[in-house]
């Protein structure tokens, strides 16, 4: 997948680069307070704003069976009341102090953030101790539990169940991690959020929301020696709960044993699209094979100069677009998907059979170095671009340290794209979409008697 940040409940990794300031100037440093929270701080002195991030090692993949829902719904809950803040004053101070603030949800993490002048970073910490330490969830209907679980199935309704591709991807989810903790999707099953219980909230607040399961991130225009100080007298003086025992829900993906087609219509869609979703594999698992498919995917379909593109869109004229990628940076193996959208007149069934045509030729015939080339240095200028945005450098450390990786897995990431070999990357791309590889085929059409 490419390094790039997506924001709301599914976050993944951001990118690297060396774009504009000095490498010494950059590089980021690293410690941890006596309470075992981790702290990183990425100098970025060129505005005096910074970006103030506290990442969470925790997510839907840790919820127990029966309460998906539970990780999204908690970063709801901790916007809302405290034994020293109100309902919404949070967001007021924020607001006040001329800042933007927000949080996300993933499988593997729950990270709040603030973006901020930098003569109000103190303030921030405190208002992310003061919920770390003092969230108030109880049973009144009008509390902070109860009404947030409403806004959350508004939510689902909103996102999912109004949203055919969201619906589809949801059921080809499903199936490909059967079994697997990742199966629980991240905004949770309407009945159990329903079920969910102030109950349910404090022992999930008790459990995990503890600073030796904390990850803070600075970026901005501050110096280690700042963060550190400032840190060590907001969060330094929160005492481990001692519960959050680190033992996460991750596990291989088995390969799929079957081959499955599933459909969805509805009357909203008037473009069909088909898609097929294979067993990929993770950046976590195995860094290697990740970053050769990652080359392998991008040289086959990651843009209007690749392969399939070229063949099914200019040259064909049988799609009005094709695209390839793999969810590389979850903890465990996310799937690689081949999509495409038909031209007026071509069926799914013709455009299918011209996908796999080309792709069987493709990877029959291989990949020239200059195309491999071409797009290991797309995705190493990405990542050298990226740095240019000090909230995508606290990301894409906050989300590779809470997954389990390291700064120097951030830092290497631009020469080790680069250094992948252009038999690496064909042999990446021929083993996920080998043909003794099962996969779900995802059909999503307009509904009976719509155009």
């Amino acid at each position: 997948m490419k390094r790039i940040l997506t924001g709301g409940l599914f976050a993944l990794s951001a990118v690297l680069s060396t774009a504009s300031a000095d490498d010494t100037d950059w590089a980021p440093t690293t410690f941890s307070l006596d309470n075992g929270m981790e702290v990183v701080v990425v100098p970025d002195h060129r505005a005096p704003v910074v970006t103030h991030m506290v990442w969470y090692k925790v997510g839907a993949v840790d919820e127990v069976p029966g309460k998906s829902g539970l990780a999204h719904l908690f970063e709801h809950i901790m916007f809302k009341e405290t034994d020293d803040l109100g309902p919404g004053e949070f967001d007021d101070i924020v607001s006040r102090n001329g800042g933007v603030n927000n949080a996300f949800t993933s499988w593997d993490y729950t990270a709040y953030y603030e973006r901020v002048a930098k003569q109000h970073l103190g303030t921030m910490m405190a208002l992310e101790a003061e919920r770390m330490t003092d969230l108030i969830i109880n049973d009144d209907p009008e509390g902070p539990f109860i009404s947030e679980r409403d806004v959350v199935k508004e939510e689902r309704r909103q996102r999912i169940d109004n949203n055919p591709g969201a619906i589809l991807q949801e059921m080809v989810l499903s199936e490909l991690w059967k079994d697997h903790p990742y199966e629980i999707t991240v905004i949770g099953k309407m009945d159990e959020v329903a079920a969910l219980t102030p109950e349910d909230g404090m022992a999930f607040y008790k459990e995990y929301y503890s600073p030796e399961n904390a990850i803070l991130v600075v970026a901005g225009d501050v110096t280690p020696e700042e963060v550190r100080v400032m840190a060590e007298e907001h969060y330094g003086r929160i005492k481990p709960t001692g519960t959050a025992h680190g033992n996460r829900k991750w596990e291989s993906v088995p390969l799929l044993t079957e081959t499955k087609e599933l459909e969805y219509s509805d009357p909203k869609i008037r473009q069909p699209s088909w898609s097929r979703y294979y067993n990929g594999t993770s950046e976590s698992r195995d860094r290697d094979f990740s970053y050769a498919l990652d080359v392998g995917l991008e040289v086959l379909g990651g843009g209007m100069t690749s392969r399939l593109y070229q063949s099914l869109v200019e040259e064909q004229n049988v799609a009005i677009n094709v695209n390839t990628v793999a969810w590389t940076t979850l903890h465990d193996e996310g799937p690689a998907v081949i999509s495409a959208s038909p031209a007026p007149g071509v069926s799914l069934e013709e455009l299918e059979t011209a996908v796999m045509a080309d792709l069987e030729e493709v990877l029959a015939e291989g990949f020239t170095d200059e195309e491999v080339e071409r797009a290991r240095n797309k995705l190493a200028a990405s990542a050298i671009y990226a740095r240019d945005s000090q909230s995508n450098m606290a990301n894409v450390f906050g989300s590779t340290l809470a997954l389990g990786g390291t700064v120097d897995d951030v830092l290497d990431y631009p020469d080790n794209i680069r250094g992948v070999t252009t038999e690496e990357a064909l042999a990446a791309v021929r083993k996920v979409f080998g043909p003794d590889r099962h996969y779900i085929e995802a059909h999503l059409l307009p509904a009976e008697g719509d155009s």
